[in-house]
């Protein structure tokens, strides 16, 4: 990546040279053809990306207090590494503005903290993706959206600052669809996903202050996903009938035990808080109801789990673990800390997700591992 800036000399036209008779303004001919040659160069996600210039380096860094050549995130396997001016480039590339480069850089320290680095999770053929929740003032700062359409498009802050680490995973890491990326099918989050918290219609203190934050501290924490199941329960107010919706949805056979990020709307937040559900409490009846009968597994040829990998598989797989005597139902959640409760979305009807994680500390992702928020750099 410290090549990009050296070989755009010649390609972008600084001047805005005046367009001759029927051509295009000379900014925008330059555009598309800066859009085309990054292309060509391998630099992009398959979108066009944003022009970078040492000038614009320069406005990023003086964002930061850290040397330009700090590495935010090591791949040892890989003998790779990107540093704050690599995670800059890409960021600018991403459309960034210079202001959202410190949650960018949280966002880095957060997936160095989960243990990203040593782990192939990334290149994996579960197509593991980034998930960055923001808490603190710096949401209404840049404009980060937590209400509707949270996990859609719209708004600059989430589009760009979860695609700049995407870019940097392909610029900087190398992995490329088809080759260092394994990916059977992906999700769309390996484009970018990045949500605010909506703390004002949280009913509960914000994500974030779990984990020893006050509300005036801004965080980045990280995730790694598989992807995102949509909840629908519209018409009920009673919070066991949608605890006991969320259970069910938590325990299809077509995933592992694992964690999970509740991303609950302001509206089911609220049906469970009024009722006098603490989030401590929504996670024990989770880790009590996210259950299948034996017999449900064994339909679905998951009763059996894998000795090398821990997958779910036939009982009669050869590589299935011999269960011994009695056969227990299959618990989805093992124990209440696996599930993350972030409350997110428009007030406007009952619709939640389920957001599934993958550790970095596993190789069949059905691990744990705590995220770890960190804060926002304030100038």
């Amino acid at each position: 990546m410290s090549t990009v800036v050296e070989e755009l000399d010649g390609v972008v036209d600084p001047t805005g040279a005046p367009a001759a008779a029927g051509e295009e303004p000379g900014a925008l001919r330059d555009a598309r053809q800066v859009a085309e040659y990054y292309y060509q160069r391998g630099w992009t996600d398959g979108l066009p990306v944003a022009p970078c210039t040492e000038e614009a380096i320069e406005q990023f860094l003086a964002r930061t207090s850290r040397d330009p050549d700090e590495p935010v995130l090591v791949m040892a396997h890989l003998n790779r590494m990107c540093t704050v001016r690599e995670a800059a480039i890409n960021a600018i590339m991403a459309g960034c503005l210079p202001e959202y480069f410190p949650v960018v850089l949280a966002a880095w320290d957060s997936l160095h903290a989960l243990g990203v680095g040593p782990s192939a999770l990334w290149q994996s053929t579960s197509g593991s993706a980034p998930f960055l929740v923001v808490n603190g003032p710096v949401i209404d700062e840049i404009g980060i959206n937590a209400a509707g359409n949270v996990f859609g498009s719209g708004f600059r802050a989430n589009a760009t600052i979860g695609r700049a680490i995407r870019l940097a995973t392909l610029n900087v890491f190398q992995l490329k669809p088809h080759l260092l990326d394994q990916a059977t099918q992906a999700s769309p989050a390996k484009y970018t996903c990045c949500i605010g918290e909506n703390e004002p219609q949280n009913p509960w203190a914000p994500f974030h202050e779990e984990y020893g934050f006050s509300r005036e501290d801004s965080t980045v924490t990280a995730m790694l996903i598989r992807g995102t199941l949509y909840m629908e329960a519209r018409h009920t107010s009673d919070p066991e009938q949608l605890l006991a919706d969320f259970a069910d949805s938590l325990s299809r056979t077509g995933r592992n035990a694992g964690q999970s990020c509740l991303v609950l709307s302001p509206g089911h937040a609220r049906v469970l808080a009024e009722a006098g559900w603490s989030k401590a409490d929504v996670r024990e009846y989770l880790r009590d109801n996210a259950v299948r009968p034996i017999a449900d597994m064994d339909r679905a040829g998951k009763g059996g789990v894998s000795r090398q990998r821990g997958y779910l598989l036939p009982i009669e797989h050869p590589d299935a673990m011999n269960p011994g005597g009695k056969r227990e139902p299959y618990r989805f959640v093992r124990q209440p800390e696996d599930v993350f409760i972030v409350v997110a979305g428009a007030d406007n009807a009952g619709v939640s997700t389920i957001v599934e994680i993958i550790a970095p500390n596993s190789t069949s992702g059905t691990g744990r591992q705590a995220p770890v928020p960190v804060k926002v750099e304030t100038a």
